[in-house]
């Protein structure tokens, strides 16, 4: 059995609507599949829901409606945004679903069975908004920090799981597997953790304080703590237990947010899987916040951005263009939506959509529509043949590794190039002459210029499926499926009629 590419995202959290991280954290993994899939690397992309713990219980409590009722609406709202954003997931895992929670009771089974969960009574501080125990350390300055929000302090039984039986294992792995978390700055944030010892993991809440979650198959007075659950879901979604499991197992890519990188995804879910006797994930990848004039956005100080409104206003591939152009992987962004609008009108108006309208119109007008023979003779052509030769694998090399602003960059400077050419060469001048070499210029000028648009507009697949889509439809083509075989610069289109002008970021 062949393994695929096996690529999850977080799984978001039912207590609230998206907002621009969530759609941010979809299309990074989007791109990152489709990119996969035009390299003919089999892929399977999974993202989901998360629906229990307190917090989900408590608002439906509010709304007065059940746990149930309130994740139905909220995962419609998720699956509308995926639906909106264009995002290839070939899988949803709710962790409501059946196959979810035998997934996760099976597991509790075989740790409690091997001794690696135990009960024990818990004295502490609990943080209702983070769904955990703190401890002192956890303070900042004397303070709990304002993440954690309101924090209690209880006394109560409790399920324990022997995370801390296994640190000095962690802490071994990570320095073995240098690749294991990337960027590699964050690696030495979790290594920074793991140089206080771990306290071993509360995986269990009293149902008298909470309900809503999958029951501990050997303690019927107990539901499994949110995130003993949740991280279960990358395992669910594949099958655990199933023959197809090893197909898919380990994942090749966790693709998650800053915030969830220690503890859950570094400290809880390795520790999970090493006690479970599974092998590692191979790589998780955490990227930065969208931050507003240097401050995290977030619903508590009024700075958020609704991706659907945007969407709306512009389309949804201005939209994946401009995260994706102005993030570098693993580090913050700022959003602004002049910075928006200004991606919108120059890289997007000026340089792609001016070039496609202008090229289509001209090829209409001088060569009845139809593409025409180039001949690559003189120095114009061969810089701009030079141009792609060298653009193309730096962009791949770029995108392969996760670099997409600076992958992007290198395309629209090689778009830049093409418009540059069309302004050196003037063929609305060389249209006008009787001169028949003139006319042959013409037509290698556009015939040129027809190629390496074809060329460019393969590479922006996996950042703007829609225009590529469109644009190789009005070319005749299909979409791209092998970027090995559509980025080789062959004139195949000559000859070829190409459909009408479009306008593709109208003002």
């Amino acid at each position: 059995m062949n393994k695929a590419f096996y690529l999850t995202t977080a799984i978001d959290y039912a207590n609230g609507s998206p907002h621009l991280g969530h759609a941010y954290e979809k299309i990074l993994a989007d791109v990152i599949a489709r990119t996969n899939r035009l390299n003919r690397l089999e892929t399977h992309f999974v993202t989901g829901l998360d629906e229990h713990g307190q917090k989900v219980q408590q608002g439906a409590e509010k709304e007065g409606v059940t746990p149930q009722e309130r994740c139905d609406r909220i995962a419609k709202e998720f699956l509308n945004l995926l639906q909106e954003l264009n995002i290839s997931n070939d899988d949803y895992i709710r962790t409501t679903e059946e196959r979810h929670k035998k997934v996760v009771s099976h597991l509790l089974t075989d740790l409690f069975d091997r001794g690696e969960i135990y009960k024990a009574e818990y004295s502490g501080f609990y943080s209702l908004r983070a769904e955990q125990f703190l401890q002192e350390k956890d303070k900042v300055n004397g303070k709990w920090p304002e993440i954690y929000g309101e924090v209690t302090e209880i006394t109560e039984s409790n399920y324990f799981f022997k995370l801390s039986k296994y640190q000095d294992w962690l802490v071994k792995y990570l320095n073995d597997n240098e690749d294991f978390i990337v960027p590699r700055f964050r690696k030495n944030q979790v290594l920074e953790f793991l140089k206080e010892p771990l306290n071993d993991l509360c995986i269990s809440r009293p149902k008298d304080r909470l309900n809503w979650g999958i029951q501990l198959p050997f303690d019927d007075g107990y539901v499994t703590y949110v995130w003993f659950d949740a991280l279960v879901n990358y395992i669910s979604a594949v099958g655990y237990g199933n023959e197809s499991f090893e197909k898919y197992w380990p994942a090749d890519l966790h693709v998650i947010g800053k915030d969830i990188l220690a503890p859950p995804h570094s400290i809880y879910w390795p520790i999970m899987l090493k006690a479970a006797n599974l092998p590692m994930p191979k790589q998780i990848l955490a990227h930065g916040w969208w931050m507003s004039s240097g401050e995290k956005m977030s619903k508590s100080t009024g700075e958020v951005i609704d991706p659907l409104s945007l969407i709306e206003q512009r389309g949804v591939d201005p939209f994946r263009y401009f995260v994706m152009r102005e993030m570098t992987v693993g580090q913050d962004a700022d959003f602004s939506l002049d910075r928006f609008e200004s991606r919108y009108k120059t890289d997007l108006g000026n340089d792609l959509g001016n070039l496609v309208s202008r090229l289509f119109h001209m090829i209409a007008t001088y060569e009845n529509g139809v593409v025409p023979v180039a001949e690559l003779n003189e120095e114009f052509e061969q810089k701009l043949k030079s141009h792609f030769e060298e653009m193309k694998p730096k962009a791949l090399d770029l995108f392969n590794n996760y670099q997409f602003n600076l992958g992007l960059d290198q395309i629209f400077v090689f778009i830049r190039g093409i418009n540059k050419y069309a302004d050196e060469r003037r063929p609305w001048k060389l249209a006008k002459s009787d001169n028949e070499e003139d006319k042959q210029k013409l037509k290698t000028c556009l015939g040129l210029m027809v190629e390496s648009l074809r060329l460019a507009i393969q590479l922006l697949a996996p950042v703007m499926p829609n225009v590529h889509g469109t644009v190789n439809g009005l070319m005749g083509l299909p979409p791209c499926e092998n970027w090995e075989k559509d980025l080789i610069l062959d004139f195949r289109l000559v000859g070829k009629p190409l459909g009408e002008k479009p306008i593709l970021f109208p003002r």
